[in-house]
């Protein structure tokens, strides 16, 4: 059956709105099935043995995606264009059941299991939509609109929970469910849209390198050559990555703390303007010709991104900021840091060292770790942190964020500027 949205050309501007649109909108709604139990706090459920109920949870489901980004190395990969709309729709579609369950169970310790089925689900979307995208001389702007979806997206969906919750009563069991049903339809018409784009063309894979599977020794090879820089890297995400989801699974904890807790657009109206200046940033990039340059350029940014969430918040503790203005700011500051490891800073890695790889196989490894540190985060504030308020926690993290992951990136920006001289 001929696709009716079906796009010849690899460039122009029907090829930009199109891509643009199909990216942005998948995965704004892949969000809704991963995000939206985050709106509700559970505050009559029963701890989870020694661990509050919602930090049970979230460590199931980040376990969960965290265990899918190890296997996406591989899956990722190796998947081919062919596999691409059944594997996204598949997962998808696996992780609504799982959210049922998780409705249906409440507060039982069998809802552990069906947040981690869901989030070991939703851990292969990311490579799927970006893998449409990358390989392209417009990869910078089309992964910039990609990386906007979501940070609008988790504070959208968390904002349609709460909505679901307060306006018409849906139980905060079921509402992750709820809210993910809303979404299904609007996601199977822009997976059509996505199926719809073509192939990079010979142009793209002159600019920025033919984009093959990689197979076991092709990602041995590839990540011994870079290993040093790669694992400075990696430290530095796994912060960044920790950092993210305590401040985006304990938002509506953190904006009661601060005084919003009736406001449920706040999730939504925050994230906006974080959203359009992080966008146009990372566009902007496009305009560095050099993919040297532009590998280089990203590192600047992730390290201007981690020292703004330190200064944004010593500037809050001294009365300076408001806590609204606080939190956009640590987040847009946050999302520097943050998105280009969602493919821009790869991608041109890849194209700057010339090399025959996927930008979704480094996705895939930055994040299986990054994961790890997330968990790792919420048990030390479960067992080693307890005592502190979720806002002091978030306050210290800030300035930890601001110190090592700076020092991380600095010296990954060392490693890889020698490495370019002697390439």
């Amino acid at each position: 059956m001929k696709n009716p949205f079906s796009i010849r050309r690899a460039e122009g501007a029907r090829f930009m709105a199109a891509a643009m649109l199909a990216s942005f909108g998948a995965y704004f709604c892949v969000y809704a099935f991963r995000k939206p139990f985050a709106a509700a706090q559970y505050a009559d459920a029963q701890d989870v043995g020694p661990l509050d109920f919602k930090i049970a949870i979230i460590i199931a489901q980040v376990l969960g995606y965290a265990l899918s980004k190890f296997a996406g190395i591989k899956l990722i990969a190796e998947m081919t264009p062919r596999s691409r709309p059944y594997m996204l729709l598949g997962f998808v579609l696996a992780s609504g059941l799982a959210l049922a369950g998780f409705g249906y169970a409440r507060d039982h310790y069998a809802s552990l299991l069906f947040l981690f089925l869901n989030g070991l689900m939703l851990g292969m979307l990311w490579g799927i939509v970006f893998s449409y995208l990358e390989g392209r001389r417009a990869t910078e702007v089309l992964g910039a609109v990609l990386c906007s979806s979501f940070i609008l997206s988790s504070g959208a969906v968390k904002s349609v929970g709460s909505w679901l919750m307060r306006a018409h009563a849906i139980p905060e069991y079921w509402m992750p469910a709820a809210t993910a049903l809303l979404f299904l339809g609007p996601l199977l018409l822009f997976t059509l849209l996505l199926e719809a784009l073509p192939p990079p063309s010979p142009a793209d894979e002159a600019s920025r390198t033919e984009r093959r599977p990689m197979d076991g020794p092709a990602r041995r090879q590839f990540f011994s050559r870079f290993q040093g820089g790669l694992l400075l890297l990696i430290v530095c995400y796994m912060l960044v990555t920790a950092y993210r989801d305590f401040r985006d699974n304990f938002a509506a904890e953190l904006w009661d703390a601060l005084g919003y807790a009736d406001a449920s657009f706040i999730f939504t109206w925050s994230e906006a303007p974080i959203a359009l200046a992080v966008l146009a940033l990372m566009a902007a990039a496009r305009q560095v010709t050099s993919n040297a340059r532009a590998f280089l350029l990203y590192h600047a940014i992730i390290v201007a991104g981690c020292l703004l969430v330190g200064l944004a918040t010593l500037a809050f503790q001294q009365g300076r900021l408001r806590p609204d203005w606080w939190m956009m700011l640590v987040g847009a500051g946050l999302y520097m840091a943050y998105v280009p490891f969602n493919g821009l800073l790869f991608d041109r890695m890849i194209a700057a060292f010339r090399s025959a790889a996927t930008a979704g196989f480094l996705i895939y490894v930055a994040d299986a770790w990054g994961y790890i540190g997330s968990v790792s985060v919420l048990l030390y504030r479960n067992f080693g942190q307890s005592r502190l308020q979720w806002l002091e926690f978030f306050t210290l993290f800030s300035y930890g964020i601001a110190v090592l992951g700076a020092a991380a990136a600095v010296a990954s920006w060392l490693y890889f500027a020698r490495k370019l001289k002697t390439s």
